[in-house]
């Protein structure tokens, strides 16, 4: 690792080095601690010139073919164009050829469910972005509830000016199809970080960090205020306010109709918070221990602890969910029902009501599963009646969510059963207990289905939930799926765990060790890696073909397509909060043994071999692949690492790294930082190692990891005198790496590209 003094001063103007305060772990030297500065002439002429030098390299005929290809499927009119129900209108944000920022827009449930709808143009923000001279990118709409028998009208638009996580929040009028002039009284919040919630008409609730309200050492709000039309957030009464070094502060209302209330989350860490509800005047904590997740709605309240929770004598494990009544719950009666209990197969991914029904989306094995409980009848494995709903074909991704939970339920009596004819038979009102059903899989274009539900006959063990429902629309096949099929397989890490992953490849997939492999994970934050179709992956990997070969030991000359595999390894949600744990903190190296036992068995398995295995992550999983780099090169031959996290000494002083300790640990206590420093990539490279092939890509207008650990990791690598290592970053596009469908191209057929060349050579 190069040792070298600083030859650049440190971003804050002070020498990088050892020196540290009391108590605080010693910082390694930095050589390039001078790239910490994001917009720096210096620093971004370096960018150029890495950028030139990665294009030079990579965008020749293949790829623009390869990014015009991604480009057909990310601008396809043939899209399902996902809606939301407000009022009696179904709203869409669309992107295409013809509009790459993207139009807001609406139509009638008749017109959408007809196939063709006859959209009504809200905001153009291609149009919005030419007359006002910024590059806004749409990040979506928060309504107002109008009276009663009123219609939608007024919403607070969220628009980024770069793609990050900052946002102008701007009121806008859908009736008269324009902004509400700030002169004139409408609400226009400063580009910020933070959330804005209706508290009414001329009222919002506003955490931000505008006009000088502080921030946390996350760089969130520390404040909520309530803000009057007219009014200046600077002058506006603070509601709440947090400690600096908690995460941030946030504030809403709910203004479902008999069951209002204003709430304030104290955001401690990622998977910590306090939440309070205001009553009379004040604030009162909902008491329950931080690490466990609330949510409300109408008169119930539903717990997910992340860790096992003991009320009265008994305990919940991790990863149930648990409901009482609100108000009983806050008047200190804690009688509590469970209405799911995880096991060694199952847990809870996500649950949406509808009026009267509570839809689970469970994940059996990493394949969806759903239920429907219904709070009004007893059940016998649950506390209210469950009901499987058949709509979950094995090794795919399932989602149910409501219409509009707040709408009347369709052929509602006086106990609230629904009866009648679905919503979805034509422009009947009532879809208070409609539901979407969206399914996909590795080789199943999306598919978007509109059900209701309805209380059928029985008790008890008998009881059940009827559903009639219909498809609305299947998205098109962008690739010849029915060539290839997706297995399930697991492997085995380092301590024993069985390691789930999913294999895409051709029908006539050859076990010979030969076969051009992408490896992609995540591993952080519970968040579930599940099967979902991707045009774009088909295109530039399964369909693409290697050069034919001349054959050997008697085989025909051939060619060969890629293998895509997906890795369900630990620090994920695909086995509830019990497998994110695992791999928390000092724990982090299992996620790392996950990835690499999955990678083992792949050529094991006669799948692929090193030099044709290639790895890919993004954000905490560029964390991941840096590992992958260098604690693992013998197994890669190519690695794709983007807006990573890599420099895990610094991370906390970088961005909204801050916000993080919670899943990695805090690497300013020295004690942490012992454990800390054997997965930080930028401190792990060493000189005389045969590493993969390594692209790093970012983008500079990222403003949630930053593209400081990118550029720092190739400036080292490159200094090292490590051969082909390549750096790229947009100049926009948030951490997302692409704000537009152009972006994403480019992004996506940049890695795809780079994967191919390094690991499709010649004898494939």
């Amino acid at each position: 690792m190069t040792t070298t003094e600083a030859a650049h001063p440190s971003a804050s103007g002070r020498p990088s080095g050892p020196a540290a305060g009391a108590g605080t772990a010693p910082e390694p030297v930095d050589e390039n601690i001078w790239l910490e500065e994001i917009y720096g002439e210096e620093q971004l002429a370096w960018v150029r010139e890495q950028n030139a030098r990665t294009e030079d390299l990579l965008e020749d005929a293949e790829y623009a073919r390869l990014e015009g290809s991604i480009l057909e499927v990310l601008d396809s009119t043939d899209r399902i164009a996902m809606v939301g129900k407000h009022g009696e209108w179904y709203y869409n944000f669309w992107k295409d050829r013809d509009n790459p920022k993207g139009l807001w827009r609406r139509t009638s449930w008749a017109s959408y469910r007809g196939g063709s709808p006859e959209w009504d143009i809200l905001l153009d923000v291609d149009a919005l972005a030419a007359a006002e001279g910024q590059e806004w990118v749409f990040h979506g709409a928060n309504f107002l509830r109008p009276s009663e028998g009123e219609p939608h009208r007024r919403a607070l638009l969220a628009l980024s000016p770069d793609g990050g996580d900052a946002n102008r929040h701007r009121e806008f009028d859908v009736e008269s199809r324009s902004f509400v002039d700030a002169a004139a009284g409408g609400f226009d919040l400063p580009t910020a970080k933070g959330n804005a919630s209706w508290l009414d008409a001329d009222t919002l609730l506003v955490a931000t960090t505008a006009e000088g309200l502080p921030s946390t050492s996350s760089s969130y709000a520390r404040t909520g205020v309530k803000l009057q039309r007219g009014g200046s957030l600077a002058a506006a009464e603070r509601l709440f306010e947090i400690p600096e070094d908690h995460m941030m502060a946030l504030v809403a209302h709910d203004s479902t109709p008999g069951f209002e209330r204003t709430f304030a989350v104290d955001w401690i860490s990622f998977f910590e918070k306090n939440t309070s509800v205001l009553r009379d005047g004040e604030w009162v904590q909902i008491d329950v221990p931080a690490d466990v997740n609330l949510s409300s709605h109408r008169e119930w309240l539903l717990f997910r602890p992340q860790k096992d929770w003991t009320v009265n004598g008994r305990t919940y494990p991790a990863g149930a969910l648990l409901a009482a009544r609100f108000e009983d719950f806050l008047a200190g009666g804690r009688d509590l029902s469970v209405l799911f209990t995880p096991d060694e197969h199952t847990s809870l991914q996500s649950w949406s009501w509808t009026r009267d029904f509570l839809l689970l989306n469970l994940l059996r094995d990493v394949s969806s599963e759903i239920r429907v409980l219904d709070p009004q009848r007893p059940g016998t494995d649950a506390a209210w009646a469950s009901t499987v709903l058949d709509a979950c074909p094995p090794l795919h991704d399932v989602n149910a969510f409501a219409v509009d939970d707040e709408d009347a339920p369709e052929g509602s009596d006086d106990d609230g059963t629904g009866g009648g004819a679905p919503a979805s038979e034509g422009e009947a009102p009532g879809a208070g207990n409609d539901f979407w059903l969206v399914a996909t899989g590795f080789t199943t274009p999306s598919t978007l289905t509109r059900g209701t539900l309805r209380r059928a006959g029985g008790t008890g063990a008998d009881a059940r939930v009827a559903s009639a429902h219909e498809v609305i629309r299947s998205s098109p096949s962008f690739f010849n799926d029915e060539a290839y099929e997706v297995q399930q397989h697991f492997a085995v890490s380092k301590d024993g765990t069985r390691v789930p992953y999913f294999q895409v490849a051709s029908k006539d997939l050859v076990l010979d060790g030969q076969n051009p492999t992408q490896l992609s994970g995540y591993g952080g934050f519970e968040i579930s890696r599940t099967p979902a179709y991707s045009g774009a992956v088909g295109r530039a990997w399964l369909e693409r073909r290697t050069e034919e070969s001349a054959g050997h030991d008697g085989d025909a000359p051939h060619t060969r397509g890629g293998v895509y595999v997906v890795a369900n390894i630990r620090g994920g949600g695909e086995y509830g909060p019990s497998w994110h744990r695992a791999a928390l903190q000092e724990n982090r190296h299992r996620a790392y043994e996950d990835f690499a036992a999955v990678a083992q068995d792949l050529i094991s398995r006669g799948v692929t071999s090193r030099q044709r295995l290639g790895c890919v992550g993004g954000s905490n999983g560029g964390l991941l692949v840096g590992n992958m780099l260098t604690q693992y090169p013998e197994l890669f031959g190519a690695v794709s690492c983007g807006v990573p996290l890599l420099d895990m000494r610094r991370y906390t002083k970088l961005s909204a790294g801050y916000s993080w300790i919670a899943e990695y640990g805090d690497p300013d206590v020295p004690e942490q930082w012992e454990s800390i420093k054997t997965f930080s990539p930028y401190h792990l490279l060493r000189d005389g190692i045969d590493y993969p092939e390594t692209f790093i890509w970012t983008a500079t207008s990222d403003d949630r990891v930053g593209p400081v650990q990118a550029r720092k990791m190739a400036a080292r690598m490159q200094a090292m005198g490590i051969p082909n290592v390549w750096f790229h970053e947009a100049l926009e596009g948030g951490h997302a790496g692409a704000s537009d469908n152009r972006q994403a191209a480019a992004l996506q057929s940049r890695s795809q590209h780079f994967l191919w060349r390094a690991l499709a050579g010649s004898g494939a």
